[in-house]
């Protein structure tokens, strides 16, 4: 779905390897772990579209963003698997699993602050700055969110979406916003793109929620009802909450941070004993759907193919 932008996408490789390097070799180590760990690329791919076609569009102007964009997300992830005690990723081993907390927690640390080195040259201005300042508070504000409530059987849909948002989407809105705008599209134009941004992260967010429900660890590549075993309750899983014959002992379940592997399987069965799995499905097609309707029509017909193409695979992604 990247072909028309694959060069680009080599470069943005070639370029995050030099920008973890350090003069201290286990500091080089460990970034370059962490960006060669088999990430899709998604963040900056979309950055590095929506600015394609644009008048100010240079690829040398564009690729320390790109890169930006995802030692954040590289970065966030770190600390978001020491938050979760995770020893694997993408089906790698951790930061913190081959390290350890603190070395990991460091780390992410060091790739967030080489993120911002590579746009404060001035290059980019203030505003871009500013977003990217953005972006990780509002990263940071989904994770408190959620872990302020794990563990507790919250019903609230509002609190789920608003917590995706934060987490996933916002950073999503905000690679197609600023490619857009470095590429020197018009403000509408930049808007409908940021918008396409901000739904399809909802929609990713809501597949990769799905998933941790339907898949198997070895195709996700991270254990299977893992939410669930860390007290995240996830759009099915509130449905079922709300209407299940058998709420509430997934409650009990869903609140215990005991819980068994035993206890794990039956939360998921109780969860695809409702339609809550056939709503969510319902809600990612919604905001596919509105993505595919709103990229501007300026974009010349291999850009808007290539964004029609994430839509759907996020659609449609089984990992």
């Amino acid at each position: 779905m990247f072909d028309v932008i694959q060069e680009d996408i080599e470069k943005l490789n070639e370029g995050l390897i030099g920008a973890v390097s350090s003069p201290v070799d286990l500091v080089t180590e460990i970034g370059t772990h962490l960006v060669t760990a088999g990430g899709k690329r998604i963040r900056p791919a979309l950055c590095l579209l929506a600015a394609h076609g644009g008048p100010a569009y240079s690829l040398e102007r564009l690729l320390p963003l790109a890169e930006a964009l995802e030692l954040i997300h590289t970065a966030s992830l770190v600390h978001d698997d020491v938050i979760d005690e995770a020893d694997t990723r993408r089906g790698c081993i951790t930061a913190n699993a081959k390290w350890d907390n603190q070395v990991a927690i460091l780390s992410g640390d060091y790739i967030f602050a080489k993120a911002f080195g590579l746009i404060a040259d001035g290059e980019y201005g203030n505003y871009v700055s500013k977003r990217l300042a953005d972006l990780v508070c509002n990263l940071s504000v989904g994770e408190i969110i959620q872990n302020h409530t794990v563990y507790h059987a919250v019903k609230d849909l509002d609190n789920y979406y608003n917590r995706i948002q934060k987490k996933t989407a916002d950073f999503l809105e905000i690679c197609c916003e600023l490619g857009a705008y470095v590429g020197g599209f018009e403000q509408e134009e930049v808007r409908r793109l940021a918008e396409y941004g901000h739904c399809i992260g909802m929609a990713f967010q809501i597949t990769d929620d799905l998933l941790d429900i339907l898949q198997t660890s070895e195709k996700i590549g991270k254990p299977a009802g893992n939410d669930i075993r860390q007290g995240i309750v996830t759009l099915p899983v509130i449905h079922a909450l709300n209407v299940s014959a058998d709420a509430a002992e997934l409650e009990n379940i869903v609140t215990d941070p005991a819980m068994t592997d035993e206890m794990v399987a039956r939360a998921l069965a109780i969860v695809k004993a409702t339609d809550g799995v056939e709503i969510a499905k319902a809600k990612v097609e919604e905001y596919l759907d509105r993505a595919r309707e709103v990229l501007p029509e300026s974009l010349a017909p291999e850009i808007r193919e290539a964004f029609v193409m994430v839509a759907d695979f996020i659609g449609d992604r089984d990992f």
